[in-house]
């Protein structure tokens, strides 16, 4: 019996039990299966995966929605947005909408919602997207509102499309597990075990063909596959290249997400230059992309293919592992600490076959001379080492990254990991600091140049981090169901796109 054979049969046996504690199914109620349990369910965390896939667009919406095809902002919450002078913002919004809990849909719900984000008592992973941006909002009236932000922001609708939208009744000061937004689903239940989402009577859009959707975690993709092909599960959006083996329910897609490992450039050996090209020389990427599929591409830079700033002509590292040791013993000569431990941060059931990627790089470093140890976390330990403030008493770390950028320009991402506020920056350099201010303030060519400058000196003046490879998604979807992934999948699961098969 080959592995395949008994993991499929571990992940029959798993899904009849659990199909024995289910009660009946209408056949519009729909069960979805993911790798890993929500870390919480805060919709100013959408931009998680395993957050977004539940929320955003069912439970909460935004203001703009980013058209997949042509990467524009479209309207969402909000109709049409004008901008005033270079700083400034005005918005009309969508009439007739009311909170899953009755609280009317209107300007000063909208300032609650970005004030709330925006205000620093709560955790939000979204707020990165803007950078070191500050915002004033201001309702004109009940159904328009004014963004003014103090430095230009020309893409600010782009940027609204992470702004989930939550009723005014939600606190302030906390983050919740049970969040109340516009959508066409509200939340019925949230445990250790499932989500449970139930369509809103009172949406403003029109009605779903789902009535319930039923969240469950496993962190074996061949037990997803294996659930969606009893029937027990009807769609899981993330398996591994090599449970995808059924052309009929599996499909493959250039999505959004780049893999990486961001190096903590605050402690020493990561500190100096000459090792952080040596981690990237050290890797033998051919080798590396068998976990990770053919027609995943090797990546140079953290944002994919079609984003405005992305460099086409910037060539990813090579494998050199002689030329990796030397640059260590030049290091070393130098007086740089080279034998203090790395500690390799992964991230259990962050993509398929991420922890056997993270166990190839450890060996790979190790086999050029450096101290490296791979720790394992769960998402909540993980995300406190990815964004500030980081845990007191760390040391030199590289972390198990997957960057999603589906928005269309490199603002979604440059600022985050490169300038001394980014939330996800371990660098503070303020000449850097400059350059991105500068690229986020023009438009156009000019715009587009200038980021492309920047994608080029952190690969090859500053290698500020390990860029890995743009990815390609495997989904399996249940022959039950009408729909297709496509470059937001990692980002959200949009349930009214969802249809039925008679």
């Amino acid at each position: 019996m080959t592995i395949n054979s008994i993991r499929f049969i571990a992940g029959a046996m798993i899904a009849a039990s659990l199909a024995g504690h289910a009660t009946a199914q209408d056949a519009s109620e729909i069960n979805i299966v993911l790798p890993e349990q929500p870390a919480n369910l805060e919709p100013c965390g959408t931009i998680i995966t395993n957050v977004g896939q539940i929320l955003s667009r069912n439970v909460v919406e935004p203001l703009t929605i980013i058209d997949p095809n042509s990467g524009q902002a479209v309207p969402g919450l909000a109709t049409e947005w004008t901008q005033t002078d270079p700083n400034t913002w005005q918005l009309k919004l969508r009439k007739g909408v009311t909170f899953q809990d009755g609280a009317p849909f209107n300007a000063e719900a909208v300032k609650f919602s970005i004030e709330r984000m925006t205000g620093g008592q709560v955790t939000c992973s979204n707020i990165a997207k803007f950078g070191a941006a500050k915002l004033t909002v201001t309702a004109v009236d009940d159904l328009t509102v004014e963004i003014k932000s103090d430095t230009p922001q020309p893409i600010l609708p782009t940027l609204l499309s992470v702004v989930m939208i939550v009723s005014p009744n939600t606190p302030m000061d906390e983050a919740v597990n049970n969040p109340v937004g516009t959508g066409p689903f509200r939340l019925a239940e949230f445990t250790q075990q499932t989500v449970v989402l139930e369509s809103y009577d009172g949406y403003w859009g029109d009605k779903p063909a789902v009535t319930k959707a039923t969240y469950v975690w496993r962190p074996e993709s061949s037990i997803r596959a294996a659930m969606v092909q009893t029937g027990e599960a009807d769609l899981t959006p993330s398996i591994a290249i090599q449970d995808a083996t059924n052309p009929e329910t599996d499909f493959a897609y250039l999505n959004s997400e780049t893999t990486a490992m961001r190096i903590d450039a605050g402690f020493a050996p990561l500190d100096d230059v000459r090792i952080r090209k040596a981690l990237n020389l050290a890797v033998d990427w051919e080798g590396l992309a068998q976990l990770f599929g053919d027609d995943a591409q090797r990546a140079s830079q953290m944002a994919v293919v079609g984003i405005n700033g992305h460099d086409e002509e910037l060539a990813p590292w090579t494998f050199d592992a002689e030329q990796a040791r030397a640059l260590i013993a030049e290091a070393e000569a130098a007086g740089v600490p080279v034998n203090t431990q790395i500690e390799l941060i992964g991230r259990n059931g962050i993509y398929p076959n991420g922890t056997e990627a993270m166990e190839a790089m450890m060996a790979m470093w190790q086999d050029v001379g450096l101290n490296v140890k791979l720790t394992m976390l769960d998402v909540n330990d993980w995300l406190r080492y990815l964004q500030k403030p980081f845990p007191e008493g760390r040391g030199p770390n590289l972390l198990q990254m997957m960057h999603d950028n589906n928005k269309g320009d490199a603002a979604f991402t440059i600022p985050i990991f490169y300038t001394s506020e980014g939330s996800y920056s371990t660098v503070s350099d303020p000449v850097l600091d400059q350059e991105v201010a500068d690229a986020l303030a023009a438009t156009g060519e000019d715009r587009t140049s200038k980021f492309k400058a920047i994608f080029n000196k952190v690969h090859d003046e500053l290698a500020l981090d390990i860029p890995m490879f743009h990815m390609i998604g495997y989904t399996r979807v249940g022959t039950r169901l009408d729909w297709k992934p496509d470059i937001t999948t990692n980002s959200e699961i949009p349930l009214a796109n969802i249809g039925l098969k008679n």
